[in-house]
């Protein structure tokens, strides 16, 4: 069984989710009909705490529905926008660690906004399928609350902004739904897998649901329905951060590590590592609220094979966009896939690069599976020993990859490449000498959306040798000076 099978297999007897056929329009015995309306203030059960920058951590003041004099106990702040935050499904009945973090961001990033929690805790420690079925509840409390605000006390809301997180996008995405006007934004941090992949759009996020809808996918990994994130798109832009696979920093070797160093406690350590790529979309949105001056960009495109040959690194007519508070708000007629890199940790930022070249060879040579090093040098700084491994690499053909660093290191002048040789011992090595020769490397930036032509530092060509040294290349002198991508 592969690690990624382990670790699915280990999430979902976590989740009590293996003896549950998981079903999106299960609705508890009390529940409202989701196209009803409510009219009474006291079915609503879910609770809006408006927290403040001075206790991020505490639910010290809530808004109720019906009572106007709550909002002024709550110095709500009426001409300044609201965040609503709505958290997901729940093992212990209490609030994540993230929690706080995130209002602590909002607040920091705008200090005079509203930051709201729903607090749906009673609900979200349920069963999962249980808890699944509950979004549609909360989701009408949520809708409630909101027309509640704009009817009552004239709160427009084109200054909402909803953030759902796993369950809680699917119950942002009722309230969307449901509210007399469409509010200003919907932000979906990886949205619940199972039991919405295939359900109807009336019970999960929609672009529909706002008047801009912008995912992120940290955790969209094994078949559909049995992903703990929504792998299809659901928003205007759904933003895939390492393709929605296991995050970097959030691998099975890590649990195994964790395991083996520190036995019962590492066994309940791996609780957060197996929460880390879930809860990696939150950290990525608090990122960009803290880090607004290095932004995050991610790219459209139709595939993530595509995007690791590094074939996507375009901006022309909005192909590419910033993730996160900042994100540029477009609107087309589908989804837009979008895909990117990122760091293990913040800032989260890195910087792309498409790699294209062709290898000669005077007699036919095919290797796979190739490990090499790239570094790259440039005006601000050096990134050395960047690992690229070649799936391929075939004498007179053509390849293309992506690389990126976390330093930005300015204007690229040159680049070392080496060809490592592989750990075990071949006797192919005596026989065979594994050598490409290169002429020319291509490298596209995508963040400064330029590209240059790399020659060899010596020569027309040079060799590039398994397990010899580094292949210098420098700027081509007719390409000293950067272009504009075609």
């Amino acid at each position: 069984m592969r690690s990624g099978e382990v670790l699915t297999l280990f999430i979902w007897m976590h989740c009590l989710l293996a003896s549950y056929k998981v079903i999106a329009t299960t609705e508890p015995t009390t529940a409202t009909n989701i196209f009803g309306k409510k009219t009474d203030f006291k079915d609503i059960e879910s609770k809006f705490a408006l927290r403040t920058p001075n206790e991020p951590d505490e639910d010290t003041c809530y808004l109720i529905p019906g009572q106007e004099h709550s909002i002024a106990e709550c110095n709500f702040n009426q001409t300044s926008k609201t965040f609503v935050v709505i958290h997901g499904w729940t093992v212990t009945g209490m609030y994540e660690s993230w929690v706080p973090k995130l209002v602590d961001a909002l607040y920091k990033r705008e200090p005079d906004s509203n930051v709201i929690v729903v607090d749906w805790l009673s609900r979200a420690q349920q069963h999962y399928p249980i808890s699944a079925g509950y979004t549609q509840l909360v989701g009408q409390d949520v809708a409630s609350f909101i027309d509640w605000m704009e009817e009552e006390l004239n709160y427009p809301v084109d200054n909402i902004h909803i953030l759902g997180y796993s369950l809680g996008a699917h119950a942002a995405g009722v309230a969307g739904s449901l509210t007399k006007n469409k509010v200003n934004r919907i932000t979906g941090l990886d949205p619940a897998g199972p039991s919405f992949e295939y359900a109807e759009i009336s019970v999960t996020l929609s672009p529909d649901d706002a008047d801009f809808v912008d995912v992120v996918h940290t955790y969209s990994v094994g078949t559909p329905d049995r992903s703990i994130g929504i792998q299809r798109p659901v928003g205007h832009i759904d933003i895939y951060p390492n393709g929605g696979n296991f995050q970097p920093g959030c691998n099975i070797g890590e649990t195994i590590r964790l395991m083996a160093e520190k036995g019962l406690r590492g066994f309940i350590d791996m609780d957060q590592i197996v929460k880390c790529s879930h809860e990696r979309s939150i950290h990525l949105f608090i990122d960009s609220l803290l880090n607004e001056e290095k932004p995050s960009m991610a790219y459209r495109c139709n595939s993530k094979e595509a995007f690791d040959k590094g074939l996507c690194l375009s901006c022309r007519k909005n192909r590419c966009n910033t993730l996160g508070y900042k994100v540029n708000k477009i609107r087309g007629k589908r989804s837009a896939k979008m895909f990117m890199k990122t760091s293990s940790q913040m800032p989260f930022k890195v910087f792309h690069y498409q790699v294209k070249v062709h290898f000669f060879g005077k007699k036919n040579l095919t290797v796979t599976n190739q490990p090499l090093l790239v570094s790259l040098y440039g005006t601000k700084g050096e990134s050395e020993n960047r690992p690229l491994r070649l799936a391929e690499m075939s004498s007179n053909k053509t390849y293309s990859y992506l690389i990126f660093t976390e330093l930005d290191v300015g204007e690229l002048l040159m680049l070392k490449v080496k060809w490592e040789k592989e750990s075990f011992f071949s006797l192919s090595d005596w026989f065979t000498t594994y050598a490409f020769d290169i002429q020319k490397i291509r490298i596209k930036s995508g963040e400064l959306q330029k590209k240059l032509v790399f020659c060899p530092e010596n020569g027309k060509h040079a060799t590039l040798t398994r397990g010899k040294g580094s292949v210098v290349f420098v700027r081509c002198n007719e390409n000293s000076i950067m272009k504009n991508h075609e």
